[in-house]
């Protein structure tokens, strides 16, 4: 069940009950792909950097160690050791990704595995028999995301196909949670709205896609190319079109910025793997901006990443001690950048709630966008 707690403007403040707990939004969900975070991070650690939901990947997860074993193991929360919630990914996203290596058909798509080169074939059944093997807390419809800069005839197409794929997973999840043998009975399904940049086909297919009655509604096919201008204007003409009574996520965006400002669309649920990466290559978030730790002038640089940052890496380490771990190639040096970036993530989510909760959001984004485009406390 969604509930929207407070509003302002179109930014809400809500919370989406789940069988595994409670979700409360604006929420980042932490991408750990392979059913871990890339950096060497436990979930106990992503306890304590205040972590909500863990997002994991359908077609890594098929190919690598495969859905069916992880079922016989009780499902992806007891195989991780994490009883908090859990979106996966439908797979399209990966599937479509592999351009050289698949073939789209109205029935799924026919591809092969980038671990072994076997041929594997995935459709909207298929997606969603494997999502209920790994009986994630919210399951991703499969669709197919087309590039946004794809010509119109093609996008169309594409978006209608999207609709009858989403019409065959609702029908196969019902079926799936009907079933004895199924390990989460309650898995939600959210659908996937697309049209590219163009403004009618997306609003077209957020009406279409609405009179279905899914948990959820995400906004796919967005930063993969196309300006943060376009994808804001995508944003604001599209979420009126959802349904307001449920959870609607922008899907693997972004930064801090893009954050605050689809929040301020009406977003309340948003994955990326930004904090995680760019903390693998010493690029740190902090309140006064980013900063790249493997710059020389950090080698004697005695403070915390950030002062006053509560993460496990501020808490005890230099950025001159974990820029020398990073020169070194030493895996600590990752794991203390990534548990920082995501706390500053997490941190900022608490931020945005709490400022919707005491009606000043709108002073709240600008004062954080003016403090993170300042530079102040990155230097000496």
């Amino acid at each position: 069940m969604y509930k929207i707690i407070k509003t302002e403007d179109r930014a809400k403040r809500a919370q989406l009950e789940t069988v595994h707990g409670i979700i409360q939004t604006p929420v980042f969900m932490n991408v750990g792909t392979v059913a871990a975070i890339k950096g060497a991070v436990s979930t106990q650690d992503l306890e304590e950097i205040k972590t909500q939901v863990q997002l994991s990947n359908t077609y890594h997860l098929h190919v690598r160690p495969g859905d069916k074993i992880i079922k016989q193991l009780g499902g992806l929360h007891k195989f991780m050791s994490w009883n908090k919630p859990i979106l996966t990914d439908s797979g399209g996203f990966q599937v479509f990704s592999l351009a050289s290596l698949r073939k789209i058909k109205e029935e799924g798509v026919y591809f092969h595995s980038h671990v072994d080169g076997r041929k594997i074939f995935m459709g909207p059944e298929e997606s969603m028999q494997i999502q209920s093997n790994l009986a994630s807390t919210i399951a991703m419809a499969f669709d197919e995301c087309p590039s946004s800069v794809a010509d119109r005839r093609y996008v169309e197409a594409s978006v209608a196909r999207t609709t009858r794929w989403l019409e065959r997973c609702r029908k196969e999840m019902m079926r799936l949670n009907g079933l004895e043998d199924t390990i989460n009975k309650k898995q939600l399904l959210f659908g996937i709205n697309q049209g590219a940049v163009y403004d009618d086909i997306r609003i077209e297919h957020a009406k279409r896609i609405a009179e279905l009655g899914c948990d959820g509604y995400a906004i796919g096919g967005l930063a993969v190319g196309e300006s943060h201008e376009e994808m804001y204007h995508v944003i604001e003409e599209t979420v009126p079109y959802l349904p307001q009574d449920k959870p609607t996520y922008l899907m693997g965006v972004g930064t801090p910025a893009n954050i605050l400002e689809a929040v301020e669309r009406g977003v309340d649920f948003f994955d990326c793997v930004y904090p995680t990466r760019n903390g693998r290559h010493g690029h740190l978030y902090t309140n006064y901006g980013k900063i790249n730790l493997f710059n020389a002038k950090y080698e004697l640089d005695d403070r915390p990443i950030e002062e006053g940052c509560g993460c496990p890496a501020c808490a005890r380490y230099s950025r001159a001690y974990i820029r020398h771990l990073l020169k070194a190639k030493e895996m600590l040096g990752m794991r203390l950048c990534v548990l920082h970036n995501l706390y500053f993530y997490n941190t900022m989510m608490e931020e945005i709630r709490q400022a919707l909760e005491d009606d000043e959001f709108a002073s709240y984004k600008k004062r954080k966008l003016e403090s993170m485009q300042s530079g102040v406390g990155t230097q000496h």
